[in-house]
């Protein structure tokens, strides 16, 4: 297996230091979305896709289409052209409407944003279009907790982002593939945030996801065969 990272985020910037994998980004490489195969040779066979918009409230709808739904879509053409496996990173977020403790089998329902309603379409042309693909739905946090207050009131499967891309590593070298709920013990966001450092409790905000709490089973059944 020969991985490249596209991004070094949060995300892409742990993945990147624990594995030493190859990496392309906007901020290091100047890599540009519109053309990004001329950044991209053939040694490689998996690509790992940390590129993404996560202004999370931004009402800014061209911006997150063309990078979470135009990108993609031409992503997994050359995925599919070059016979390149795609593992593709979205979010806990589709989970919003959903049921509580949803499943990979749980119809996915956005948080009320264009970043939830393009990284549901996103995840849509991965798994129709795409013909080897892993796909991820998590929320990594950095470590330690960045803010004083932490919500009591948001609740789900997010982690810090060195056990997030821990087990996402742990997924990509098994070669496993298909729609995967990545994430840890259900837990309140003060819980989280408590773990790293003193915090006050403080209440989501109205538009703030509530519960995107998911069942991890496959992903612990999977990881432990």
């Amino acid at each position: 297996m020969k991985p490249l990272v596209l991004g070094n985020g949060l995300l892409g910037s742990e993945i990147i230091k624990l594995t030493g994998w190859d990496f392309v980004s906007r901020k290091s490489h100047n890599f540009n979305i519109e053309d990004f195969e001329s950044y991209i040779d053939s040694q490689y066979d998996t690509i790992i896709n940390c590129v993404a918009n996560t202004d999370t409230y931004s009402k800014d709808k061209d911006s997150h289409w063309n990078v979470n739904v135009k990108f993609v879509d031409k992503l997994i053409d050359y995925c599919n052209s070059n016979d390149v496996k795609l593992v593709h990173l979205s979010t806990d977020y589709l989970y919003t409407g959903s049921e509580v403790n949803a499943s990979e089998e749980s119809v996915p329902v956005h948080c009320d944003t264009w970043y939830g309603y393009t990284k549901l379409v996103s995840d849509a042309l991965v798994q129709l279009r795409c013909k080897n693909h892993l796909l991820i739905r998590c929320t990594h946090k950095p470590t330690p907790f960045p803010y004083d207050n932490a919500w009591v009131d948001q609740i789900g499967n997010f982690d810090y982002v060195d056990v997030i891309s821990n087990l996402i590593i742990k997924l990509i070298k098994k070669n496993l593939s298909g729609l995967y709920n990545v994430g840890t013990e259900t837990k309140t966001m003060f819980e989280l945030a408590s773990k790293t450092k003193t915090v006050n409790k403080s209440f989501a905000p109205v538009n703030a996801p509530k519960n995107t709490s998911m069942n991890i089973k496959k992903l612990l059944t999977d990881l432990n065969e």
